[in-house]
């Protein structure tokens, strides 16, 4: 092949769920077969707007804010152990893992969106994720966050059906 694709960085994008393993192993064998390294991304979506004005009618703005960002903070730490955990059982060293996984990222925001952006800004040559397993008259389809980063994202992404 003349002009093979070039990558060298993969963004893995996870929600963590229950049935993520086999697209894990998916990015994984992915950054063997091209000597890429993965970034590894969960999106931990803010608390919506409705469920802020509720609390806020209970509690002081200052106090809101405060229990928001606290949770958050636990929500962000508590991911990451859950990832950490996730490839210390996959990996049987710890220089596989070093030699392929760059980085850990947990953020806030809507998913698609910081997906696009983390993959624009780490300069990822591609992005592997999961399609949701939701099913619509019996049928699986593939979930809001697959469709759009797959319409939007100006590099391949690779998603993975969840089984």
């Amino acid at each position: 092949m003349k002009y093979a694709p070039q990558v060298i960085k993969i963004l893995y994008a996870t929600d963590m769920g229950s049935k993520t393993r086999p697209i894990f192993r998916y990015a994984v064998d992915m950054a063997q077969h091209y000597k890429a390294q993965i970034i590894m991304l969960h999106v931990v979506e803010p608390i919506s707007d409705a469920a802020r004005a509720v609390i806020s009618t209970y509690l002081d703005d200052a106090v809101t804010e405060e229990m928001e960002r606290n949770s958050m903070r636990d929500v962000l730490e508590e991911m990451k152990n859950r990832v950490k955990k996730l490839y210390s059982e996959e990996f049987e060293s710890e220089e596989k893992y070093a030699s392929l996984i760059k980085e850990v990222m947990v953020v806030a925001g809507k998913p698609s969106e910081e997906i696009l952006r983390v993959a624009e800004e780490e300069k990822a040559d591609m992005i592997v994720m999961g399609k949701s397993a939701k099913k619509v008259r019996g049928i699986g389809v593939m979930g809001s966050s697959a469709r759009r980063v797959s319409r939007l994202a100006k590099i391949p992404v690779l998603v993975i059906p969840t089984l």
